[in-house]
């Protein structure tokens, strides 16, 4: 897997645990592979650390 492959699935999977957790009225959509569909507050520190350890070959 790419490094690109591997930030844009650490960032979607980040996005919809934040969005199931209830976080800030968050909602996701994704569509097609390039697009998604995003309302609502991000937690920007999670979801760098979340791009971070993907990275890094964490979780």
């Amino acid at each position: 897997m790419n490094i690109e492959n591997q930030v844009r699935e650490a960032i979607i999977a980040e996005l919809k645990r934040q969005s199931e957790a209830g976080e800030q009225g968050l909602r996701v959509r994704t569509g097609e592979a390039e697009t998604i569909t995003i309302e609502g507050r991000v937690n920007l520190d999670e979801l760098t650390m979340a791009v971070v350890g993907s990275l890094a070959g964490g979780p």
